[in-house]
């Protein structure tokens, strides 16, 4: 495995604009909120800068790196992935009720975002060495055996979050593999039944509340509806141009909860307003539209499975985390794709990217034998 300078030169330039602009406003809104925080070691900033380091050279090893040694080891990463999130139940560290970290000085490790990349790896690898048009609905089942076993560790922490978007990233893996419709059909159907019943059967208390705070968050303002409410009161606030960097009442005040992780939009909207949020919104529409035209560019299935994995990824967190924070769709306790602060979550977010990356680096710009999808 060689390393050439070359290779450098062949990054798509507009995916790493947008994802840097990203990552700046995220900085920016941490920085806001940690001016006034009491200095005892490090502060959340100064963190994120060092896990923004530590992301930033994983992203140009995965990119470097070709995409396809990874299909070859997808076997050990996923149950590396797997050890390592039933491990984490017993000895991983509680932090506001969820036991799905590994504290390592002031970086805390979450096994559940490296079995997200373990488990795209694993899926592109078992449904790119299936011929598109002889994909069964034998295939389906022995793929979502795949995710069953962590989507059921997660759930154990409980992180009911990540186990939907680990579903979603298998879901994405079939769409793309142009399976017939009707098992499409019959996916929906299925997974509508299994919210209907898991409602009384899987969802405890605090989960269902979620769901009624939602639905109401006026009848519990100081309970489960509290998150809500006071999410959509920083959103409203910012106006259109916003209360600028460092004066946003609703964060600085601490009436805003998980103000630098799952509510950071909600920060960025009342800080930088309309404007500013329209700004993000846009450059996650432009990183998306990059990964679509990574997707069609490369030069074999495992490599399209693979970025349309991490589309989906990208995509659900950042739809369901802006969907929260605006109060249209439940508190899942997702963070903001390269914005929300967090170790694990940013070096493996740029990951994901440098896979996408790799993809792109050895695209053929004409390759008769390729396929492609969709």
């Amino acid at each position: 495995m060689t390393f050439r300078v070359s290779q450098f030169a062949k990054f798509d330039l507009i995916s790493i604009v947008a994802m840097t602009f990203l990552i700046a406003t995220g900085l920016i809104a941490i920085f806001s909120l940690s001016l006034e925080s009491e200095r005892v070691g490090f502060n959340n900033f100064e963190k994120q800068t060092i896990h923004v380091a530590i992301a930033i050279v994983t992203f140009i090893v995965f990119s470097l790196i070709d995409y396809r040694i990874w299909k070859s080891h997808s076997g050990n990463l996923y149950l590396i992935g797997i050890i390592l999130l039933a491990a984490v139940l017993f000895l991983g560290d509680n932090i506001r009720g969820t036991s799905g970290w590994f504290k390592l000085g002031f970086f805390n490790v979450q096994p559940v975002e490296l079995m997200k990349l373990a488990l795209i790896i694993a899926l592109a690898r078992y449904f790119s060495q299936i011929k598109p048009l002889l994909i069964s609905f034998k295939h389906i089942l022995i793929s979502f055996c795949y995710v069953l076993i962590p989507v059921s560790l997660a759930a154990r922490q409980p992180d009911m979050g990540s186990a939907v978007v680990m579903i979603m990233i298998w879901f994405a893996m079939v769409l793309l593999s142009g399976i017939n419709k009707k098992y499409i059909f019959g996916i929906v159907v299925t997974g509508l039944l299994v919210i209907i019943f898991g409602w009384g059967l899987f969802l405890k208390p605090y989960q269902k509340a979620r769901v009624h705070s939602f639905l109401s968050p006026g009848s519990v303002p100081l309970g489960d509806g509290y998150n809500v409410i006071q999410s959509m009161v920083a959103v409203g606030s910012g106006g259109v141009h916003g209360k600028g960097v460092g004066h946003g009442s609703q964060s600085k005040l601490n009436f805003l909860p998980e103000k630098h992780t799952d509510f950071i939009y909600a920060t960025i909207a009342e800080e930088r307003g309309l404007i500013g949020t329209g700004i993000v919104i846009g450059l996650f529409g432009v990183l998306l539209y990059r990964l679509r035209v990574i997707y069609k560019a490369s030069r074999d299935l495992f490599g399209k499975f693979v970025v349309g994995g991490v589309t989906m990824v990208i995509f659900f967190q950042a739809f369901i985390n802006i969907g929260m924070n605006i109060g249209i769709i439940p508190v899942a306790g997702l963070s903001l794709p390269f914005l929300s602060y967090g170790g694990s979550f940013i070096v493996v977010t740029l990951a994901f990217m440098g896979l996408a990356q790799s993809v792109w680096i050895r695209r053929l710009k004409s390759d008769k034998n390729s396929r492609i999808l969709g």
